[in-house]
């Protein structure tokens, strides 16, 4: 019968036009757009100013709706709205990436130590937090090569930071160098409203919140609008001794045992 198809034909298969193509590119490049900007993205870690906690060639896994949404929030810092929407307060203790004060091009990560109302001073190398002295725990000797590969040879302690908004102290590693120089005999702070306190881990290897000067490195008192989120855990590590182009040294430089390691 003319017109009838028979049992071995095959519908015949469209062709996806040009158009259809750039709107499923568009859409995927949307979603990846929403995922990175709204819930999670990657860090590397390049600097060891928070050793122990975090290695350098960590690439820790950052939660973007911890702290609600600001411009830093989304690729380029578009500028769609002022302030934050959905904002909370960070935790004490919380391992935060925020943008650098004087430029906010680029990210930084360390721990927030203090929050707004906060009196914070080091005395003798040891860490003051509304006038009492943050417990630490000696650990014994520590030491490592920083991104210039460079020994750092001190001590670790296990330091027990008070929480907040009712959750309980925070305990984590720091690393001590020395008890001399200006970060370990600080003025007192008091954390403005609005803003909060930051340190790194490796407190006499860190610009941070204790250089309140012009300097170019100083970072002084954080905004808050300057959160991009909350640092939880770290995806995997690598040593990254050897140039990355010498892919072959790659199995030998994966720290295994800092896969899918938790953040404290």
């Amino acid at each position: 019968m003319q017109g009838s198809e028979s049992a071995g034909d095959k519908p015949a298969r469209r062709e996806e036009t040009l158009g259809e193509s750039i709107r499923y590119f568009c859409v995927l490049l949307l979603a990846v757009f929403a995922v990175r900007s709204l819930v999670v993205e990657p860090f590397n870690i390049p600097s060891g100013s928070m050793i122990p906690t975090l290695q350098i060639g960590d690439f820790v896994l950052v939660s973007k709706f911890s702290y609600g949404y600001s411009r830093f929030s989304f690729p380029f810092s578009l500028n769609i709205f002022s302030g934050r929407i959905f904002g909370s307060e960070p935790h004490r203790g919380d391992v935060a990436v925020f943008r650098f004060t004087r430029d906010t091009s680029v990210d930084y990560i360390k721990r927030i130590i203090g929050l707004p109302g906060d009196h914070i001073q080091v005395t003798g190398g040891k860490l003051i937090l509304n006038g009492i002295e943050v417990p630490r725990t000696a650990l014994g000797h520590y030491e490592v090569l920083d991104e210039n590969n460079r020994l750092l040879s001190g001590e670790r302690y296990r330091e027990s930071l008070p929480g907040s908004a009712g959750r309980p102290a925070v305990e984590h590693d720091i690393l001590k160098l020395t008890d001399e120089g200006f970060a370990n005999d600080t003025p007192e702070y008091v954390v403005p409203e609005g803003s909060f306190f930051a340190m790194g881990d490796d407190r006499d290897d860190s610009a941070d919140s204790r250089f309140q000067g012009d300097g170019p490195d100083d970072l002084g008192f954080v905004p808050m609008q300057n959160l991009v989120g909350r640092a939880p855990i770290v995806l995997f590590s690598m040593d990254m001794r050897h140039p990355a182009w010498q892919f072959w040294y790659w199995p030998t430089e994966i720290r295994w045992n800092r896969f899918l390691h938790f953040v404290r």
